[in-house]
């Protein structure tokens, strides 16, 4: 149906969306990761924001002259500045809002500035039409347009699918009589299911999907219990820049994959046959937070070189369980010696890995400060066996390539559990460095997930609809519904069905700290014990100083429990900041390798007597555990608390209430290490 409205009806005038090509078994199994339906290469910024359901913000602009949202269900609007706007299926004319957003709404958009607030009419099926193209337009009486952009749909999504939020059951859940699969899809035009019997045969089955209206989630389910098979969804989405595409891609909620993550398996963590044998038997927990001493670990450097691991388990999960080997050794000494924590550099899916035929650089014979080394990794680093793990693919899943078989998606969750009961029988908590803060990529990418499914809601944007990337990477957005209950339901998993005692947040000042509350009270319950949180509090990047919320940064966890990560005497002892490179790692020296007492070529003159007496200050704060209310005697022989005491510029030196609020460090993984230094 078209309602034919003028230039100065308030009304709607849309039509349904024509009829689209339904996706085949040919789909699943496609060379490319996606297929265009309807290609439309037209790109504008995003400049604009819905608020709501029904409200939106143009920042920047008045209230004056004629503002209209022109949709379009395949895309193809055109919009020339001067012209008159074309190839839209119907056209919304908008009034200017007049009525009081929620102080939450106020709070969640003040960034953005002021501008002219507009609604949509209240009769319009912005469900409907948040599936296609949606460009909101500036125009003179004439209609020709002056002004044209997309708006950012993240407000609207939260609001007009809350129900989402209280979905317990995304991604697959198995039965004896029913596999069951859900994923959250609101902006997709048809969505069904390709089924697998392994990891490389072609695709057994198509299943259609339904959507619920009220929280966006598709449904698929097969008779049968279809444990140990794998799965891709088939999700019909329009992307900006692009067009209406058919993109074939892995499941957000995986708890495992097949080689190189191209398939979701089919699984229930709760088999015999995934459990190590008294897996259920779980460690004591610690008294106090305070009483945790962390050893970082990357699985792979652990034994990789260790000839007394069995080969086929260098390098591998596996490693972990050979009681007789110098690493295990090692690590039960240090368990004797105070060591309560082992923390796991990334675990998780990481993208850059290759768990198939990676390579590990050859060893030039070159002297030490030769550049051969670096030459020697850099000219295999696309198919390198080795990565820190930054780089996150699937957040629940557990990282194929430090598997025994990365084709079979149970053995690496079995082998991940039996490595963590391993080192709880020596006596080892559990750690676990987890990197919610970005994804690898965004877009069409074929490692994108996120953004493949719900185009432009999972990543943060800033106010041209650029993705940000302040963290190294593809920032995603877990002040967003969705993003921060992706986040919760996966470390939810994590310290449910893998016993993982402690989480490590990568960047975890990017997070609100709502958030991060909600978090800790879930895997609490999910655990049936505390579990300790802590993570990097630093305050930098489009969020800061609570710029878009309040963050989960050093200034903003008071009396949360939640630990940071403390610079000040981490910058005290080994001189400079985070970041220094260059001539700068040996100018800016600390106060335990020469500033002033020991200058070298490059410092000489530059730190004075009193340099060092106020690093010594910054030591002592440290050693009292970055108390807000510690008093000690300073440099100066006064008595001060240490909140008193001035870090970089501006900042406290003293921030936490409690010691537990705080990891007071020297070197991590993060820079060169102290002997480095």
């Amino acid at each position: 149906m078209r309602l034919v409205c003028g230039v100065t009806c308030a009304m709607l005038a849309w039509v349904a969306p024509a009829a689209v090509a339904q996706p085949t078994l040919a789909d699943c199994d496609m060379a490319h990761h996606y297929r265009v339906l309807h290609a439309d290469t037209r790109s504008h910024d995003a400049r604009a924001f819905w608020l709501d359901g029904h409200t939106l913000r143009w920042p920047g602009k008045s209230g004056a002259g004629r503002y209209r949202l022109h949709h379009a269900a395949r895309g193809g609007i055109v919009a020339n500045i001067g012209a008159t706007a074309s190839g839209a299926d119907g056209v919304l004319d908008l009034v200017t809002f007049a009525g009081e957003l929620a102080a939450q709404t106020i709070a969640r958009f003040a960034w953005v500035g002021e501008g002219v607030t507009l609604a949509v009419p209240g009769d319009a099926p912005m469900r409907e039409l948040l599936r296609g193209q949606l460009l909101l337009v500036q125009e003179d009486p004439q209609g020709r347009v002056l002004d044209a952009t997309r708006v950012q749909h993240a407000g609207a999504l939260d609001d007009l699918y809350a129900a989402a939020g209280d979905v317990e059951d995304l991604g697959a859940q198995v039965g004896p009589a029913r596999t069951v699969f859900k994923v959250w899809a609101p902006t997709a035009t048809q969505v069904a299911l390709c089924l697998y019997p392994d990891g490389s045969a072609a695709a057994s089955a198509l299943l259609p999907a339904k959507r619920d209206e009220r929280s966006g989630v598709w449904t698929s389910s097969q008779r049968g219990d279809l444990h140990g098979r794998y799965y891709t969804w088939l999700v019909d989405v329009l992307v900006p820049g692009t067009g209406r595409v058919l993109n074939r891609v892995t499941d957000p909620y995986a708890l495992s994959l097949t080689t190189d993550s191209k398939r979701t398996w089919i699984g229930d963590l709760d088999r015999p046959d995934l459990k190590p044998e008294h897996w259920d038997v779980r460690p004591k927990a610690l008294a106090a937070p305070v009483d945790m001493a962390i050893y970082e670990l990357h699985v792979r450097d652990f034994s990789i070189n260790d000839a007394s691991v069995r080969e086929a388990w260098r390098g591998k999960y596996l490693a972990f369980t050979e009681p007789a080997s110098r690493g295990m050794a090692h690590l039960r000494a240090l368990a004797a010696a105070g060591i309560s924590d082992v923390h796991l550099l990334p675990v998780f899916d990481i993208a850059t890995i290759p768990e198939s035929g990676c390579v590990t650089p050859a060893i030039p014979q070159a002297a030490p400060d030769s550049e051969a080394q670096q030459a020697a990794v850099a000219a295999v680093k696309d198919s390198d066996c080795f990565n820190w793990g930054y780089d996150p693919f699937h957040f629940t899943a557990p990282e194929g390539s430090y598997a025994s078989d990365p084709a079979d998606g149970a053995v690496r969750v079995l082998e991940f559990r039996q490595m963590v009961q391993a080192l709880h029988a020596a006596g080892l908590r559990v750690g676990m460095d987890v990197v919610y803060n970005h994804t690898t990529t965004s877009g069409q990418n074929a490692r994108s997930v996120l953004d493949r499914i719900v185009p432009g809601y999972y990543q943060r944007y800033d106010a041209q609809g650029g993705v940000e990337t302040s963290t190294c990477c593809d920032n995603t957005a877990t002040e967003n519904l969705m993003m921060a209950k992706l986040m919760i339901d996966s470390a939810v998993v994590w310290a449910r069905d893998y016993r993982i005692d402690s989480f490590r947040f990568d960047l975890m000042g990017h997070q609100p700290r709502d958030a991060m509350l909600v978090l800790q009270a879930a895997v609490n319950d999910a655990a049936g014990r505390h579990v300790d949180l802590l993570g990097e509090g630093w305050n930098f990047g489009e969020v800061m100083d609570g710029a878009r919320f309040v963050q989960a940064s050093q200034l903003s966890l008071n009396g949360t429990g939640i630990a940071t990560f403390s610079d000040r005497a981490r910058d005290a002892m080994r001189g400079g900041g985070c970041c220094d490179g260059g001539a700068d790692l040996v100018r800016l020296q600390g106060w335990l390798n020469g500033m002033h007492y020991a200058p070298n070529a490059l410092s000489h003159g530059l730190h004075s007597r009193d340099d060092l007496k106020r690093a010594a200050d910054m030591v002592r704060v440290g050693l009292a555990g970055s108390l807000r209310d510690y008093v000690m005697r300073d440099h100066r022989d006064r008595e001060v608390r240490l909140e008193e005491i001035v870090y970089a510029g501006s900042q406290p030196a003293g921030y936490v209430r409690e010691p537990g609020e705080v990891v007071n460090y020297v070197d991590n993984h993060d820079n060169p290490t102290l002997f480095d230094i």
